[in-house]
């Protein structure tokens, strides 16, 4: 862990970003918030608070929220990039022209791009000059950003392609409540986080339906099956899977009430559609978009990802959970690791 002050640019507000920029700030270092709205920024700077994404926290009075982004970027040592993955390239190729040569480039956004079928860091790899493409990192794992905000202990991975900037960014990010894991396996981290999305969904499906454990316990395995068969067709490694950033992850976003994913699968499982759901709610589920775009991956990698189909099929093309229940259940048998 480290003592010294970096200065820190988020560059999102919603309930994550924002939770992510109060921990930088309690950790000592100077941190700047990019936020879309101007209300927003304005509330953040004169009340410290955010009531729209990330209500009941106040905020320390150290961090400066812009919504400039030249404002946001300049002199920045880290760049934590935490907006919606369908927006993520826009917003980066808007802040690449002021980043510092040698910053540090942070993903903290979980989803794949829908035209390319990118990860973030690969469309950032995409998207910006090749000298900044040894400075990408990603950060994933188990963390409600409620929980983060409060302090409650949480461990999360973050991966880069340089040992140099994972090291950095381990040491920048952590405190003694908050630990942070290095790997070099950046499309197993990002795979996991943006997979473990439909899945929560599922889950939150097998809640409103008012199914038990044993069936709620089946589908994170097999789920988890999932989305080791992808990351490894991709070139991750299934021990990323089993770690933090993989089963993780999962278990807390298929079990825990603050998942938006899995808040978006109970109301279909209780019989809401999703055009319902979705228009009723301030902050993006990053499943909803992910569905189509993780099972248009798996697809092309030619991976079998039967519980992502159900949920396609009940997100678009209007099955019920109960048929796409009775379809995974009734599927030829097998051997479990076949």
């Amino acid at each position: 862990m480290t003592s010294q002050s970096s200065n820190v640019t988020v560059i999102g507000a919603g309930s994550w970003g924002s939770a992510l920029a109060i921990h930088l700030a309690k950790a000592g270092h100077q941190v700047r918030l990019w936020a879309y709205e101007p209300e927003l920024v304005q509330e953040l700077n004169q009340s410290h608070t955010n009531s729209i994404y990330l209500p009941g926290f106040t905020f320390p009075e150290s961090i400066l929220a812009c919504n400039n982004i030249t404002e946001a970027i300049e002199g920045a040592e880290v760049v934590v990039m935490v907006v919606p993955s369908h927006v993520f390239r826009q917003v980066l190729v808007k802040a690449s022209s002021f980043l510092m040569t040698d910053a540090v480039i942070v993903s903290c956004a979980k989803g794949i791009e829908a035209d390319s079928g990118f990860t973030m860091c690969e469309v950032a790899e995409d998207a910006l000059p090749k000298e900044f493409h040894r400075s990408l990192c990603c950060l994933s794992g188990p963390s409600f950003a409620k929980e983060v905000a409060a302090s409650v202990p949480t461990a999360v991975t973050v991966a880069s392609r340089s040992a140099r900037n994972a090291k950095l960014v381990q040491d920048i990010f952590s405190t003694p409540l908050f630990r942070v894991y290095t790997s070099p396996d950046f499309i197993g981290v990002e795979l996991g986080g943006a997979v473990k999305n439909p899945l929560a969904i599922a889950a939150g499906m097998v809640s409103g339906l008012g199914l038990g454990h044993n069936t709620l316990a089946a589908l994170i395995t097999r789920g988890l099956a999932e989305m080791t068969r992808l990351s490894i067709a991709k070139g991750g490694q299934m021990a990323t899977l089993a770690g933090l950033a993989g089963l993780g992850d999962l278990v807390l976003t298929c079990t825990g009430d603050l998942s938006r994913n899995r808040t978006v699968g109970y109301r279909l499982g209780k019989g809401e559609t999703i055009k319902e759901i979705t228009s009723s709610m301030k902050m993006v589920a990053e499943g909803v978009i992910n569905t189509k775009t993780v099972r248009a991956l798996a697809r092309e990698a030619g991976v079998e990802m039967p519980i992502t189909e159900s949920v396609y099929g009940v997100i678009y093309q209007d099955k019920s959970p109960q048929q796409a229940l009775h379809e995974l259940m009734t599927r030829t048998l097998k051997a479990e690791h076949e």
